[in-house]
């Protein structure tokens, strides 16, 4: 799907960087290394999406961060169309549909960093949780999405730089 509108691959992780947690920070450097691509070409993405306003740079010395702009009239529109991309929302239907009394489902790991591995982490909290449903649940999500999909169930979600996907405190 999104790789029919956004045809760079380069652009794609980018985007995928920084609007599968708004949090995630980047610079040019880290960004080419963790990419495995050149600096050249992760400048020119950079250049652009900050020129489009869609990413915000902030200078630190020798070093220029980049972010994701929250304030952009596409920020949220980008945001789902990446989770979507991600299969996240397939994700939190399918553990809401029959796990139990679920609080909340947070995404921690490689894709909470925003670092498309393949390899999606959640955790998930709540009470009277159906744990068997996640082994069912674990291999439906990986022929939808083609993604490996690793659920834990925890007392509280432990991670710091966790995504959360779904509070059951905030669903109206």
């Amino acid at each position: 799907m999104l790789d029919s509108l956004i045809t760079s691959k380069t652009r794609q992780k980018l985007l995928v960087k920084f609007f599968s947690n708004p949090k995630n920070m980047g610079h040019l450097r880290g960004l080419a290394e963790e990419f495995g691509e050149s600096t050249n070409s992760i400048r020119k993405e950079l250049n652009n999406l900050c020129e489009a306003g869609l990413i915000l740079k902030s200078e630190d010395k020798n070093r220029i961060d980049y972010q994701a702009n929250p304030d952009h009239a596409l920020f949220t529109n980008l945001q789902d169309l990446i989770q979507k991309y991600l299969g996240l929302d397939k994700l939190i239907f399918a553990v809401l549909e029959r796990m139990g009394q679920v609080s909340q489902i947070a995404l921690v790991g490689d894709y909470a960093r925003g670092i498309n591995s393949g390899r999606i982490e959640v955790q998930i909290t709540g009470y009277q949780l159906n744990e068997d449903y996640l082994v069912h649940v674990s291999q439906k999500l990986k022929s939808l999405i083609n993604k490996e999909v690793v659920f834990e169930v925890r007392s509280s979600i432990t991670d710091p730089e966790a995504l959360l996907l779904y509070n059951q405190a905030v669903r109206s």
